[in-house]
């Protein structure tokens, strides 16, 4: 399976092939909401059903397990370690990315419905941009295979006050809508 579509499925990259990415991660400092433990399936837009199996791997981090149509296809599973925050009404994730995309980190939003949905929101990198190129941000444009990204190297304080801004609300774009699985 290409990486890019899991990744894509994680909300944590890739958004019209651009990148926002930061030198820090969250710290492991919190636990997630329990709702969010457990498995998760929804379309792409290839038609599969993807599947989103989600775990804790240690003290308040988490194991994000992916496949397509069934955790026999050897080929599809991918996992990602992540940690979580919460920061007024937002709920954020943190994955280590592999080298080829710079070994940083990305940061993403999720929630958790009424409906029984996780909704994984991704950053727009237009309006990271331009929060660097106004200076509410600092970090630096960088390059990578699949186009030109960013990458924050503002503390995570300074991070975290900029997304919790309500202002800023529209910095956020649903990227993923998956369905409870199972039990």
């Amino acid at each position: 399976m290409n990486t890019w579509r899991v990744l894509m499925a994680l909300s944590f990259l890739l958004l019209s092939g651009c990148l926002v990415t930061f030198k820090d991660p969250i710290p492991a400092n919190e636990a997630a909401p329990i709702p969010l433990l457990g498995e998760w399936s929804r379309k792409n837009e290839f038609g599969e059903t993807l599947y989103l199996d989600i775990s804790r791997s240690g003290s308040n981090v988490y194991k994000a397990r992916t496949y397509i149509n069934s955790p026999d296809n050897d080929k599809s599973i991918e996992e990602y370690s992540f940690t979580v925050a919460h920061h007024g009404s937002r709920w954020y994730l943190s994955a280590g990315l592999p080298k080829s995309l710079g070994a940083n980190f990305a940061i993403g939003g999720f929630e958790l419905t009424k409906d029984n949905e996780l909704l994984l929101y991704n950053l727009d990198i237009d309006r990271i941009s331009q929060e660097l190129q106004v200076g509410g941000l600092q970090g630096d444009v960088v390059q990578t295979p699949e186009g030109e990204g960013v990458l924050i190297s503002s503390p995570l304080d300074k991070v975290f006050a900029y997304l919790d801004d309500q202002a800023n609300s529209d910095v956020f774009i649903e990227v993923a809508r998956y369905q409870r699985t199972g039990d």
